[in-house]
């Protein structure tokens, strides 16, 4: 009688386990607050995704009596987002830059120094010394740096140090040596400083390829510790996908092999760097598609930075008035590649500071794009100095401007030594931006500024930095809302990549890209919004980042 009831009970059970009809998911996030970025920037409880998409969005009672998942989170209220996207950003770089001396806050060339000589006792091995961060602006005495220590304290090792937007850098006497470098070398769009007869050791824009070409390049392995690592740290702050703002074809080779073995799961969309070998590749060989790489947009540098007064302005600096920066390529020379680019239906993304660059290179877009160039999407990086009478053809023309707000703050701090108060009040214009062109992409221009998107969201809404300086912020006129903000990270970045129908917005059909944090950063005070934590961050459905507890 016992083992009868016993077999009544087993199958009662499996009856009602093969009456559970409900549709199969992998995953159900409910009792959540998800700001889905859709059209109508809906906010919703709950979701649900099945391989890898998400395939159900509503209220939490509804998706949890409609399905059965693998899988339950139940996140108490806690704020949800599309995955964050950061379109324009150096992955690369910031990867290879873990591994290198960082100089970033370094407030004087001593301190430079210093941290120089104890990265070389930490890594005795290594062929040169690399590194970056460093930006004279921060220092008492605000001028280019000088190799005379480096040549004393590393007379038989190269040096090569870049300045933080990665615009000039500083070598010693055997890096020179190495490059072939004297008094009399000249490069087109760049310079190679020299005072009184002797080389300083100072290179800037397309001088610092001299250096760059004897620098041996990373190994195979290198390269795949320089990627994964940087994938950690991009996944520990929410970000999901980002936009690659120039890389050569051997790194993108890496990427795509990265992807193809599941080692890499980060999302990019990588730009070309315009140069010879590079285009020749690209144009007749087409674009790169896969579930995790997009290559179909080619990087061009317009002029320089406003810092290193690289950028090209319409007329001279205000701190230098015998100066106006110079564009990296002629105008000819500008037009010549785009034309090349557009005849094969490729993106152009072109690196643009001064206004005089901006309005070269608009000019220039304009002839190629006309009325068609809305679907295009052709983009602007940067856009730090644009002039107010420039400022409608990016709507003429279709043109995206592709932005990094913690430029703004970053900058505010001499700015006005560069261009003077009149003219710093049209810079860093982002809302007036916006205004015209329907959009902005929301970047971060990493490793130049922190990895952090949500420093990039202050910086926007508030324009302030870290400390909340000014009060008021620095040009408010010209912060940006935070659904504008929201969406310049998301679904917009996603249009500025040809993306909007996989990603950007928490939607049926797209990937199952989203973060979840500790606070709202709709909500939060805007002081507050720097110290928000990521607690999850998932790509394709699949947890690839959980704050440890």
């Amino acid at each position: 009688m016992r083992h009868f009831v016993c077999l009544c009970l087993v199958v009662l059970t499996t009856l009602i386990v093969s009456c559970d009809t409900r549709p199969k998911a992998d995953l159900i996030v409910y009792h959540a607050k998800v700001y889905t970025v859709d059209s109508a920037l809906s906010v919703v409880e709950a979701f649900v995704v099945r391989d890898g998409k998400f395939i159900e969005i509503g209220k939490s009672e509804d998706l949890l009596k409609r399905y059965k998942a693998e899988s339950l989170i139940d996140l108490g209220g806690k704020s949800v987002y599309p995955g964050f996207i950061d379109p324009h950003c150096h992955f690369y770089w910031y990867g290879k830059s873990l591994n290198e001396v960082s100089l970033t806050g370094t407030r004087s060339f001593h301190e430079i120094l210093e941290r120089v000589k104890d990265f070389r006792k930490k890594n005795p091995h290594l062929a040169w010394i690399n590194g970056s961060g460093w930006d004279q602006n921060d220092w008492e005495i605000k001028e280019f740096p000088d190799r005379d220590s480096l040549d004393i304290y590393f007379p038989n090792t190269p040096v090569c140090i870049r300045r933080v937007d990665g615009h000039a850098l500083l070598t010693n006497a055997k890096g020179l040596e190495l490059a072939g470098i004297t008094p009399e070398t000249k490069v087109a769009g760049g310079v190679v400083v020299v005072k009184n007869g002797r080389l300083t050791g100072v290179l800037t824009d397309n001088a610092m390829s001299l250096i760059d070409k004897v620098i041996p390049e990373p190994t195979a392995v290198e390269v795949k510790e320089y990627l994964t690592e940087a994938e950690k740290n991009c996944f520990a702050k929410g970000l999901t996908s980002l936009g690659e703002a120039g890389l050569d074809k051997k790194i993108i080779a890496a990427i795509d092999d990265l992807h193809q073995a599941e080692i890499l799961k980060m999302k990019l969309y990588a730009m070309v760097m315009a140069d010879s070998l590079n285009m020749a590749y690209f144009l007749n060989n087409g674009f790169i598609q896969t579930d995790r790489l997009t290559v179909r947009s080619f990087k061009i540098f317009g002029d320089g930075a406003l810092g290193s007064r690289g950028a090209c302005l319409l007329s001279p600096y205000h701190d230098r008035p015998r100066e106006s920066g110079v564009l990296l390529r002629s105008p000819k020379q500008l037009d010549s590649i785009i034309g090349l680019i557009a005849a094969k239906g490729f993106q152009v993304n072109t690196h643009c500071i001064g206004d005089s660059a901006n309005r070269t290179l608009l000019r220039i877009y304009g002839k190629y794009l006309g009325r068609e160039g809305k679907e295009k999407r052709w983009r602007i990086e940067h856009c730090q100095i644009v002039s107010p009478e420039d400022r409608e053809k990016f709507v003429k023309y279709g043109v995206i401007p592709s932005i990094q707000p913690t430029h703004a703050t970053s900058d505010m701090y001499w700015a006005g030594e560069r261009l003077g108060k009149e003219r710093l009040l049209t810079a860093y214009a982002y809302k007036s931006l916006l205004n015209v062109a329907g959009m902005v992409a929301n970047g971060s221009d990493f490793p130049i500024e922190d990895i952090n998107p949500l420093y990039g969201f202050h910086a926007a809404i508030a324009r302030q930095d870290a400390k909340g300086f000014p009060e008021g912020g620095f040009q408010p006129q010209d912060a940006l809302s935070r659904e504008e903000a929201l969406k310049g990270m998301t679904i917009w970045a996603a249009y500025s990549q040809f993306e909007e129908r996989v990603k950007g917005s928490i939607e049926v059909g797209k990937w199952a890209d989203f973060v979840v944090t500790d606070r709202d950063i709709m909500d939060v005070p805007a002081d507050k919004i720097r110290e928000t934590k990521v607690l999850f961050t998932f790509s394709n459905g699949a947890r690839v980042f959980a704050q440890k507890l």
